[in-house]
């Protein structure tokens, strides 16, 4: 299952590679990443994404604490919560192929950034469902170049997930996983 935390850190050089090295250490592949400054001056916040289960999700967030410059993780994997990519796709189109893109961007809810003769350049954003599917009816036109992000995920409505010195409850940690080491 897909795990999404958002992980606030001190905003400093070295922090991401740290993040990033523990899990490597722990043999996770990172599906997703996103760093980005927060509201609050000195602080980063990444929405890191894994495929993992339930233990190991709490492995992860375990070992994340222990590493001095993280200062709240969240697993909002089961939160109602906002989850949004973005994307650039340069598209060859020229003429009537030109009009059935522009309808395409419209019916998607996407916009062009750029114009040439030659080609268009479309940013979408949305779920990475609809950004997929956007980018297979654009291939028969000729996808020249594409570039996305990772995903980004806010909790909806008063579940706050913002940064907190206060350390992860102890009832939230499993007892077997307590003893992980980084």
């Amino acid at each position: 299952m897909l795990h999404t935390f958002v992980v606030y850190v001190d905003n400093k050089p070295g922090v991401l590679n740290r993040v990033a090295s523990l899990f490597r250490r722990r043999a996770f592949n990172i599906e997703s990443l996103t760093v980005g400054h927060t509201e609050e001056a000195g602080v980063s916040r990444m929405t890191v994404v894994v495929d993992t289960d339930a233990y190991g999700a709490r492995r992860l967030e375990a070992n994340l604490y222990k590493l001095v410059p993280v200062k709240r993780v969240d697993d909002i994997s089961a939160a109602p919560s906002i989850v949004r990519d973005l994307a650039l796709i340069k598209v060859a189109a020229t003429g009537e192929a030109r009009t059935h893109v522009m309808q395409l961007v419209d019916v998607y809810r996407a916009r062009v950034v750029d114009v040439s003769p030659e080609s268009l350049v479309i940013e979408t954003t949305g779920t990475e469902d609809k950004i997929d599917s956007l980018l297979e009816v654009l291939r028969p036109y000729g996808v020249i170049e594409m570039v996305r992000t990772g995903r980004v995920a806010m909790a909806r409505g008063n579940m706050r997930t913002t940064r907190s010195s206060e350390p992860v409850p102890g009832d939230l940690i499993a007892d077997d996983v307590s003893n992980c080491s980084v």
